[in-house]
């Protein structure tokens, strides 16, 4: 099943059928996170990965830019550019919506696309819709404190750092108002929820219910890889079969996207390849391995 908006027909993720035509570019221009969750590890130096919150290397929303119209010029079936790290893209405001805005004028019909926790997106769903961004997907693992509780390690609010079900609360409260302010500005939005045996797997049909009923159009319930030096490193990948009830299950209450491949935050071509940005950007210097993304932003960034 997919989503019938005439935009979602040219973006891969958003459509099974636009996956093989269509392909996407990441721009990795988020550095920090302001959600450190029990699964993630955000490293730049990681090219045999293929997960989200890892890059080659962290470029300047300039840099990004001039791989975008590279990677344009290259590939005529690249539709769509999004960020979606390797930290939050709207935990780092400031170089996010300069390199949105930048390329909305660059490339006025590109289809822009942005992924996030959810947790500052009332502070700038507005904007995204005024620059055009067409497509969000929101990340929403809990619909329960509780839940949330045992997944997210913290939560920093403009600098104040909340972690258990006080987190968890406030991170579930911005989720749910940010998607209902973003379906009022007809912005097509996709949940993303990673599955945790023994953790969320039995809540999945609770979080289907919930963003169905907050107006979301699509949902993908993401299998969790385990990643060393976290929380859920010892945790087992739901099954096959799992996934598959899972999505069933939920699919009764909003579609489901069956076709992911869990991006680097520099992926590059059709979903499924294994191309990263690093193929057109030529040498630039590397960032440094050890992300800077691990410690939380500063507060002022939460304004910008």
């Amino acid at each position: 099943m997919s989503i019938h908006q005439p935009d979602s027909a040219r973006h891969p993720c958003f459509n099974p059928e636009a996956h093989r035509a269509f392909g996407r570019a990441h721009l990795p221009v988020a550095a920090s996170c302001n959600v450190q969750c029990g699964f993630c590890d955000r490293r730049y130096s990681c090219v045999n990965e293929s997960r989200p919150g890892v890059t080659a290397r962290l470029l300047t929303p300039d840099e990004a830019v001039d791989a975008a119209l590279r990677a344009v010029a290259r590939m005529l079936h690249l539709s769509v550019i999004g960020i979606a790290g390797p930290g939050d893209p709207l935990a780092n405001a400031a170089p996010t919506l300069k390199t949105l805005a930048e390329l909305r004028k660059a490339l006025p019909g590109i289809l822009l696309c942005l992924s996030t926790n959810g947790l500052a997106l009332p502070l700038h769903a507005q904007t995204l819709a005024g620059l055009g961004v067409g497509h969000v997907t929101v990340t929403v693992n809990a619909v329960r404190p509780d839940v949330g509780a045992a997944i997210y390690n913290w939560v920093d609010d403009g600098g104040k750092r909340l972690s258990g079900r006080q987190g968890a609360a406030l991170l579930l409260e911005r989720q749910k108002i940010g998607i209902r302010l973003l379906k009022s500005l007809g912005v097509t939005v996709k949940v993303n929820a990673v599955v945790i045996p023994g953790v969320n797997d039995a809540h999945m049909s609770d979080i289907a219910k919930a963003v169905a009923a907050w107006g979301a159009d699509l949902m993908n319930s993401i299998p969790l890889l385990p990643v060393a030096n976290t929380r859920f490193a010892l945790t087992s990948s739901p099954s096959a079969q799992l996934m598959h009830s899972i999505r069933a299950e939920a699919g009764e209450v909003i579609p489901q996207m069956r076709h992911c491949t869990r991006c680097r935050a520099d992926a590059l071509g059709l979903l499924g390849e294994d191309g990263q940005l690093d193929d057109i950007c030529g040498a630039q210097p590397r960032a440094q391995a050890q992300m800077q993304a691990q410690e939380p932003p500063k507060a002022h960034e939460y304004g910008q």
